[in-house]
Formats: structure tokens, sequence, C-alpha cells
């Protein structure tokens, strides 16, 4: 049987550990691998969240959307549509060629807060 908390406690201390990395790069000036870990953080903040709320261990899926939508929590336009432009990132960072544009510094920290955000709200939802 699967430690719910214990497997929640995991996620929850990756998805911290990668958004540091990815605020640590961005600072850096490496926007393009900083935002791919922002991606990440933010995965593994909503794998929490569906561990937690489902009971069950979360699909090894990448898409947020999709994952926010498993976690139960209610729909919000805002949110989905700061999940949909954090996405992208996710294929950017495996596949560089399908993004011919880097986003300079101010948009990369936009980007930054706007997943804070969102991993500081799904927290207070654990």
């Amino acid at each position: 049987m699967m430690n719910i908390p214990k497997q929640t406690e995991y996620w929850v201390r990756n998805a911290e550990e990668d958004f540091e990395v990815g605020s640590n790069l961005i600072k850096a000036g490496k926007a393009r691998h900083g935002l791919f870990f922002v991606h990440l953080a933010m995965e593994k903040m909503l794998k929490a969240c569906v561990c937690k709320n489902q009971n069950k261990t979360p699909p090894k899926i990448h898409n947020l959307i999709n994952l926010y939508r498993l976690t139960g929590l209610e729909a919000n336009t805002e949110r989905q549509d700061a999940l949909g432009a954090l996405n992208r990132f996710c294929i950017e960072g495996r596949y560089p060629e399908e993004w011919p544009v880097i986003p300079d510094k101010k948009e990369s920290q936009r980007y930054l807060i706007m997943a804070e955000q969102l991993i500081e709200w799904l927290k207070k939802q654990l």
C-alpha cells in the first residue's frame, strides 16, 4: 500500500528544489534551461496534489493542464492560462528547435513569478 503523505512530500520537496534550480539558471542568464526546470517544478507540485487528492500515484505525463485537471481542484481560467503559458517550456527544453526565440530576462522573470504564485497556491491546497 502506498504511503500517500510520504509520496506527497517527495513531490513537494522535489518541486521546491527544481524551482530553486530554475530560478538560479534564469538569474545566470540561462533562460531556456531555467524555464525547463520551472516547468518541472510546476509538474511535480501538480503531481503532489494529484497524489494527495486522488490517493494514488500520479501518471507519468508532463502536460500541466492535464495534470491540473487530475488534481480535482476547481478550474480557474487565469490559472489554466498560466499553466498553458508554462506548458510550452517542457517541449522547448527537450526540443529547442521548436522554440525559435528564447525569452529575454524580463519575460523569463515574469514566467518565474507566475510559476512561483501557482506553486504557492498549490501548496496551500495540500
